[in-house]
């Protein structure tokens, strides 16, 4: 898309915006006078049936109207409360999936494009679509095995969704450049980086047989884990644009009248709830990132059954140490050792004073400890441990972040199950044998073993090394004496695409302006 689509595209989603409400229902608190001003004037092109909805229905609407990959764009800000603001991401977050079905046809169509055979051929049944997403729809159907027909659950990429998803993603791009230049306070949350992040977990979700391998690796993770299991993988009718899944009967986790009727026990289903979450997270750094209650089901044995793994999330070793070490100091009080861990991460800068952080810290935990248990909710202790890094300059944390919103939404539905949830009781089995393991004399050992392999891989790669450092410093000899020089095609390259650049530029302000004139005398 060139630089005038991508304005066009921004004009849109902002007059939209604007029509369904959602500008002027933006907090003034803070905003320069000249911004305050200007949001109030354009206010007064939003529908008069805006005006009396409350924000998340007005922000509803406008995504619906902006189409599918809007939803996942909202989704996806959701879990990036550090960018967002906590009250639009709590706002961002009830966007439902709740979108028209395509056709069946074309359902039909994608499989056998994606799988090379009919769907006749593929299976016994295919019924009409259940559930429609902004990715992808949900079809049931049945197959054949040795033992009869089974029921799936058979879900389709909706037509058309990879390239709109590019199309809107470029001016996600132009408003991530334009903040990062115009606003210098908001490049510590990494607007460009986010988006990227954005890109990238959307393509991942898009195809299919990469949900079907991170069911796959979760099931081979949990095989042996009490009450927690997920769907089987049809892997010979799985392929980018469909994935075929074993059909799970039992209840939404949302349905808390249906699983007492079920007399399944509740205040066990919050605690095995968080303790698979934990242990997904600090065990196998691997951890489903959409828990919330209509994607987790309860089976007729009382297992846990998640689905939908589009979303999932990882934490290296060092995030996971880093965790447990916040969690633990937390819990012993130890805002110092708290602090410490975040300068031996790297992610508070180390011209910040550690003293000054811990105390800081301590502003968070002391409060915790004068509450009952079952109020404390460690979700929202990261939230507000987050907040508080902020004025010590910690970089955005993707990684974290996604976390944090995922613990948030984990104990929400276990407090749904159980309103006087004990977090920290049930949480201690899982955390405390993980701390047993990786911060005692265990650690030591594990850090030697790690530090024995990295140096094996060093001496190994020594030789390649060794001749590219000969070959770099050649170069800078040559530079050196010769000066640093362009051949001709690039220094050719670079001035047309500069030239291009200038061109495209003017011509888009000139555009944007002249629609804001006719738009003004069509208003008027």
């Amino acid at each position: 898309m060139s630089t005038v689509s991508a304005y066009f595209q921004l004009w849109r989603v902002g007059w939209i915006l604007v029509r369904e409400g959602v500008v002027s229902a933006l907090p003034s608190d803070e905003l320069p006078p000249s911004v305050a001003a200007a949001k109030s004037f354009v206010g007064m092109f939003a529908r008069k049936r805006a005006k009396t909805q409350k924000r998340s229905d007005r922000l509803s609407k406008a995504v619906e109207r902006l189409g599918p990959s809007y939803v996942k764009i909202g989704q996806f800000l959701a879990t990036r409360p550090d960018v967002v603001g906590v009250e639009f991401a709590d706002d961002l977050s009830q966007l439902q999936d709740r979108m028209a079905f395509f056709p069946e046809g074309a359902a039909k169509a994608n499989i056998a494009g994606s799988l090379g055979r009919s769907v006749d051929e593929l299976y016994v049944s295919f019924g009409e679509p259940i559930a429609a997403a902004s990715i992808a729809q949900v079809h049931p159907a049945e197959v054949m095995t040795p033992q009869g027909r089974k029921k799936v659950a058979v879900k389709v990429v909706r037509p058309g969704v990879r390239q709109r998803f590019t199309h809107d993603l470029e001016a996600m791009y132009l408003v991530a450049h334009l903040q990062e230049r115009f606003m210098p306070s908001s490049r510590r949350l990494k607007p460009v980086e986010v988006t990227k992040t954005l890109e990238q977990t959307t393509k991942v979700e898009m195809d299919l047989r990469l949900e079907a391998a991170a069911l796959s690796e979760i099931a081979e993770n949990t095989q042996n884990d009490p009450g927690f299991r997920v769907p089987t993988v049809d892997w010979e009718r799985t392929g980018r644009d469909v994935i075929t899944m074993e059909w799970i009967d039992g209840v939404k986790m949302s349905d808390v009248e249906g699983l007492k009727a079920a007399g399944h026990d509740l205040n066990a289903l919050a605690d095995t709830l968080i303790q698979s979450f934990l242990r997904h997270t600090l065990r196998d750094g691997f951890f489903h990132a959409d828990m919330h209650p209509g994607n987790l089901f309860v089976d007729p044995k009382g297992m846990i059954v998640a689905v939908d793994m589009g979303i999932v999330g990882r934490l290296g070793k060092k995030e996971r140490r880093f965790l447990a070490e916040i969690l633990y100091g937390f819990i012993t009080r130890d805002y110092i050792r708290v602090a410490e861990v975040h300068f031996e991460a790297g992610y508070v800068p180390g011209h910040h004073n550690v003293e000054s952080f811990a105390q800081a810290i301590r502003a968070i935990g002391e409060p915790i400890h004068g509450q009952p248990a079952e109020t404390i909710s460690m979700g929202k202790l990261l939230t507000l441990l987050f907040e508080v890094t902020e004025l010590f300059d910690m970089a955005a944390r993707p990684e974290l972040v996604m976390l944090q919103k995922t613990m948030v939404v984990v104990e929400g539905v276990a407090r749904i199950l159980n309103p006087r949830f004990n977090m920290w009781k049930a949480s201690e089995p899982v955390v405390g044998e993980w701390i047993r393991n990786n911060l005692g004399p265990k650690r030591i050992a594990t850090d030697i073993k790690d530090g024995l392999k990295a140096a094996v891989k060093l001496a190994e790669a020594a030789p390649e090394i060794a001749a590219k450092t000969e070959k770099f410093h050649h170069e800078l000899l040559k530079m050196s004496e010769n000066g640093l020089r362009f051949d001709a095609e690039t220094a050719e390259a670079i001035g047309k695409s500069e030239a291009r650049h200038s061109r495209s530029g003017r011509f888009a302000l000139w555009l944007i302006a002249l629609t804001l004139v006719y738009i003004a005398w069509v208003v008027s």
